[in-house]
């Protein structure tokens, strides 16, 4: 943990899905960080588990390794869906048939009523619960965790979408994101050492929390893996120093609100708030369909901003997502010649040998450029900025990236 490259990798890995009425798109980055410790799972359908019109999406961000992150993201929906909870709660429920048509948006209606299919909601919260604690409990017998061998922890975010349902779950400091009605409506909430709940857990536990980090190292509070965490006598395995239990949350869909879920680990969320994250991708569903080309301009605009970690995001449209509009896309071009234009003025000015790319980055931020993309800002069109600075002065790089980033939004 802690380790940088000199200089970020930027190539992205991209999943598009569509069906059961949702469409998604993922974008992953490796970022400045040595190592790539992010994993995900997006599954559209859940057919093979007979449950065709659910789908399961989550995002794991791994730390001191990236065993156990790969390994949640390949088996914690089966660990969730083996409990005997979660299959109860299934047993004799129309939700959970399998022989419906492949789009399910009009095979059961999403309503804001209660659901009278008769599906135990809190059996499902508890048979998620279980999952996380029974996946915790067998990666500690893998060899390379007996051993010592491997220290890796990972926090998960989870979103399972049935016709009526989304249940997130999260531990750790990844974040899900519901908007409604261009407003964000629910968000999970981070499991930090400082957190008071958090905090009286370690304590009892005889830990300590400095510089908000458990025992002054680990950020989160709550994790899979992290065994060396996990070893107090006497304490069961949600009262240790770090745990593995989720919180879980439930709510109704609503067709005439719902717009899109976001997960995505902390490298988005320490440089964009739950709402500037909101109004930016609201606006980038106005100017294209594509949501890995709106996770691609996420990741970018985080990087372009600060954020030194790696980069995972999935975007789930839901069923009020927001169209493209041809006047969206008409201001953004207009904005985009406005941008190109003061450039060049930036460039007339001064001396070309005085010119680089955080010099016009400083200097665009600190004049009032109407329209820039909600929440993204000016990092939102630093591409931009550099192709135009590129084709203006051909053969212009950015030297100095890391002594000035002090210049970068």
């Amino acid at each position: 943990m802690g380790a940088f490259l000199d200089k970020p990798k930027t190539e992205k890995h991209n999943e598009v899905g569509e069906g059961n009425g949702l469409k998604y798109g993922l974008s992953s980055m490796q970022g400045w960080r040595v190592e790539m410790e992010d994993a995900h799972c997006a599954i559209i359908s859940l057919n093979s588990l007979g449950l065709k019109d659910w789908s399961f999406f989550a995002i794991f961000d791994g730390h001191a390794g990236s065993k156990v992150s790969k390994h949640c993201a390949e088996h914690l929906l089966e660990s969730i869906c083996a409990t005997d909870d979660f299959k109860n709660a299934l047993k004799g429920n129309p939700e959970a048939s399998s022989s419906n048509d492949n789009d399910s948006k009009n095979s059961v209606p999403i309503t804001s009523n209660a659901s009278s299919t008769g599906l135990s909601e809190e059996a499902v919260k508890s048979g998620i619960r279980n999952g996380f604690l029974v996946l915790d409990e067998k990666m500690r017998e893998m060899a390379e965790m007996v051993s010592g061998e491997d220290r890796s922890g990972s926090t998960a975010v989870t979103a399972l979408v049935s016709p009526t349902k989304i249940f997130f779950a999260n531990c750790g400091d990844s974040r899900g994101m519901l908007v409604r009605n261009n407003a964000v409506f629910f968000t999970t909430l981070d499991h930090k050492p400082v957190n008071p709940l958090e905090k009286e857990r370690i304590q009892n536990a005889g830990g300590t929390v400095m510089i908000q980090r458990v025992n002054g190292s680990l950020a989160v509070s709550r994790a899979l893996g992290d065994y060396e965490y996990k070893q107090v006598e006497g304490k069961g395995p949600c009262e240790q120093l770090v745990s593995p239990e989720p919180e879980v949350s439930e709510m109704e869909r609503h067709r005439e609100g719902d717009q899109f879920l976001v997960l995505a680990c902390d490298g988005v969320w320490d440089v964009m708030s739950n709402e500037e994250l909101a109004e930016y991708i609201h606006s980038r569903m106005r100017l294209t369909s594509d949501l890995s080309e709106i996770c691609n301009q996420v990741v970018d605009t985080c990087l372009y901003k600060g954020s030194r970690d790696n980069m995972s995001i999935i975007i789930l449209g839901l069923s009020a997502a927001p169209t493209v509009s041809q006047e969206a896309i008409e201001k953004e071009k207009e904005l985009d010649l406005r941008l190109e234009a003061k450039i060049q003025e930036i460039v007339n000015s001064v001396e070309v040998s005085d010119i680089d790319l955080p010099y016009v980055m400083h200097m665009l931020s600190s004049e009032d450029i109407e329209g820039l993309p909600p929440g993204g800002g000016l990092s939102a069109k630093r591409t931009l900025i550099e192709s135009k600075l590129n084709q203006l002065l051909p053969g212009l790089r950015e030297a100095g990236e890391n002594e000035d980033r002090e210049y970068l939004l």
